[in-house]
């Protein structure tokens, strides 16, 4: 994948800074480490509960792993970025500011000391933001790393299947698609592979990828997204992708082609294989258990019916596994209102219209519709997963649209040689000349 994406041509056709007298300053490029770094911050994030493996994996390995990453993502971030050079972020101060109700919360310790720890795994998180933040361009540099990253997570989980069909598809989940050889639920691989099939096409609509490229990340995610049976990574890829290349429609005669025969083929499959997808979009479930969201309501209706003190009710009860009663909240709005309080929801809905207020501010390209898809996709998504108050992957993909809707950086000056000014000849006074 990596010589596959193809990067931008430099501008100007210039090969190395300097080499021509009128050549334009351009910044200096990321440093690899820097995807390094990028990729680090996505296996802190895998998680480490799910499904049961071909190899049993300790849950304390696991964790042990993905903090592991974040403090050497952290570490690396700092040693590339030794002047702690950064660029102003509404989203990353945004963020910095959700960690005042999570350390207050916390502190109260009544979700023990875990709460404490979280705490501190949110401070690494959003430091390492900061740090990166330097190269944050409105370039298309992160989503490469993002896609690559992503792809190879989804390898995994294509090998765990084809190694062992039955431990990817157990009957503990009713036959969808889990990670057989690293714990991944049937949510978390839709979405991963959702977010890199939208990203993936909006790079060939720009032309920034070839079409085998993209068929290559295209298809099988397809493929994997199919198997988990997971509505909300499909609803949330086709409105994104919709809104997204609806952005780039009066700019892009490649987006206004996409669109129609989108529009053709989402008819036909409409009206041809209703019943299938009807069948595929119900997974088996009664219209009653569907009606409520798989059981989601029941544990919503009982989280809203608490009762909470004034302290709870502001900054919440600390942050914890994001579930209430022993059930998961899979909300983001609610599990951010039991977390954090109702000042961690103002905050995080503040990240939300900021980056959507911003991307629909900027003129249209590719770097905006690419940011349009992942915000559309995580405010759609956040209806039934949680994990816009936390460390997650939803962060991430929000990180990501805030680089993308970032203002190009300064340029760095060229070393070229002065040329010395010409000197207009001085002019005579006449009561110099008498």
């Amino acid at each position: 994948m990596a010589g596959d994406l193809r990067r931008e041509a430099l501008p100007d056709g210039a090969g190395a800074a300097g080499t021509r007298p009128d050549a334009r300053p351009r910044p200096a490029g990321t440093p690899k480490i820097v995807g390094i770094v990028w990729g680090l911050l996505i296996l802190n994030t895998l998680g480490s509960a799910g499904a049961k493996t071909i190899v049993p994996l300790p849950r304390s390995l696991i964790q042990m792993v993905t903090m592991g990453a974040l403090v050497a993502a952290f570490a690396l971030a700092l040693a590339v970025n030794l002047r702690l050079s950064i660029r102003p972020s509404a989203f990353v101060f945004l963020l910095t500011l959700l960690l005042v109700p999570s350390v207050i919360s916390s502190a109260n310790l009544e979700s023990g000391f875990g709460a404490l720890f979280r705490c501190a795994r949110l401070a690494l998180f959003v430091g390492t933001l900061w740090l990166l933040s330097r190269w944050w361009d409105g370039g298309l540099t992160f989503v490469r790393h993002h896609i690559r990253m992503y792809l190879a997570v989804l390898a995994s989980v294509a090998a765990g299947l084809i190694a062992s069909p039955g431990a990817a598809l157990p009957d503990l989940y009713g036959g969808r698609l889990v990670g057989a050889l690293w714990p991944l639920t049937p949510p978390q691989i839709g979405q991963y592979a959702a977010v890199i099939i939208g990203l993936t096409v909006l790079l060939l609509l720009g032309r920034r990828t070839d079409r085998t490229s993209a068929a290559v990340v295209i298809v099988p995610s397809l493929v994997l997204l199919a198997l988990t049976h997971t509505r909300t990574a499909t609803l949330g890829l086709l409105i994104g992708l919709a809104l997204a290349i609806g952005s780039l429609v009066l700019t892009s005669a490649a987006a206004r082609r996409f669109f129609a025969w989108a529009v053709v083929c989402v008819t036909v499959a409409a009206v041809g294989f209703a019943s299938a997808l009807q069948a595929w979009f119900l997974r088996g479930q009664s219209q009653e258990n569907f009606s409520s969201l798989t059981g989601r309501a029941k544990v919503w209706h009982a989280l809203l019916a608490a009762p909470r003190t004034t302290t709870e009710y502001l900054f919440g009860a600390g942050l914890g596994d994001k579930s209430f009663g022993g059930l998961p909240i899979d909300n983001s709005w609610l599990a951010v209102y039991n977390e954090q309080g109702m000042t961690g929801v103002a905050l995080v809905a503040a990240i939300v219209v900021v980056l959507g207020g911003v991307a629909l501010l900027r003129p249209p390209s590719l770097a905006r519709a690419c940011a349009i898809f992942l915000i559309s996709y995580c405010a759609i998504a956040s209806y039934t997963e949680a994990g816009l108050g936390d460390a997650s992957p939803y962060l991430l993909h929000l990180a990501l649209a805030a680089s993308l809707l970032a203002a190009p950086a300064a340029a760095t000056p060229l070393s070229t040689p002065e040329v010395p000014r010409r000197r207009s000849p001085r002019r005579t006074r006449r009561s110099e000349v008498t």
